[in-house]
C-alpha cells in the first residue's frame, strides 16, 4: 500500500452515529476482528475479547439500562442542588451515552486481565509494580485493537463509533446481563453498521502544538 492510501483510510474515519438498517455481514465482522487481533500489546498478551452483539432487543435493553442509570446520577445531582449540570447530563451526555442505539451491531470490548512469562517469572516476585498497574496494561492493549477494527471497518465501507459512556454508567448491569466474569475489565463499546450520514470532519490540534522534540 501506498502512503497516500493509507493515510486517507485514517483522515477518512468518522465517528458515525446514524445507521441504515442494512445488517453487517458475519464475514465481515470476523475480518475486522481478524485485523484487531494484530495489534500490538505488551509482551504479547494479546489482552483483549470482544462481544459483538445483532440482537437489536438487547442492544436496546443495554441504551435502556444507559439512560437508567444515568437519570440516576441526575437525580442525586439534583438533590444537591445542581440542577443546571444535571440538566447537562441528561440532555448533552446522555445522547451521546446511547448513541450506539440504532446501530446494527454493537461490539463490546474487553481487556482480560494481563498475564505472561514476564509476569509469572520476574514482575510479580519482585513486586515492580501494583496490583492496579496490569489492569491498566490489559486496557492499553484493547485500546490499540479496538483502533485496529475502526481502521479495519471503515476500510471495509463499514462506519463506527467508539462510547464509553455505558462503562461509565452502567457497566456493573452490563456485566450481569452479558454474564461477563468479572476478572475481565469493560473496556468500550462501538457501535458499528452501515453509514447514513458523512460527519464533517472535526479540527485537530496542530502538528506544533502536541509534538515535542528532544534533540
Amino acid at each position: 500500500m501506498h502512503y497516500p492510501d493509507f493515510k486517507e483510510i485514517i483522515l477518512g474515519r468518522r465517528s458515525v452515529r446514524k445507521f441504515t438498517d442494512q445488517p453487517v455481514d458475519m464475514e465481515d465482522i470476523k475480518e475486522i476482528i481478524d485485523c484487531a487481533r494484530y495489534a500490538p500489546s505488551d509482551t504479547n498478551s494479546q489482552t483483549w475479547e470482544f462481544i459483538v452483539i445483532l440482537n437489536k432487543e438487547k442492544i436496546n435493553e443495554i441504551s435502556e439500562m444507559t439512560w437508567e442509570e444515568l437519570h440516576k446520577i441526575a437525580d442525586s445531582a439534583k438533590e444537591r442542588g445542581l440542577e443546571k449540570e444535571a440538566r447537562l447530563l441528561t440532555r448533552s451526555f446522555g445522547p451521546y451515552a446511547t448513541a450506539f442505539t440504532g446501530a446494527p451491531a454493537l461490539i463490546v470490548c474487553l481487556a482480560p486481565p494481563y498475564t505472561s512469562k514476564f509476569r509469572e517469572k520476574i514482575f510479580d516476585p519482585i513486586m515492580i509494580s501494583e496490583p492496579s498497574f496490569w489492569d491498566e496494561e490489559g486496557i492499553k492493549s484493547s485500546c490499540l485493537a479496538s483502533q485496529n477494527l475502526m481502521l479495519a471497518a471503515h476500510a471495509k465501507g463499514l462506519a463506527t463509533c467508539a462510547m464509553t459512556g455505558p462503562v461509565l454508567l452502567a457497566q456493573h448491569r452490563m456485566r450481569e446481563y452479558l454474564q461477563i466474569s468479572p476478572e475481565k475489565q469493560i473496556n468500550m463499546v462501538i457501535a458499528l453498521g452501515h453509514p447514513s450520514e458523512t460527519p464533517p470532519r472535526l479540527p485537530r490540534k496542530p502538528v506544533e502544538d502536541i509534538l515535542h522534540i528532544i534533540e
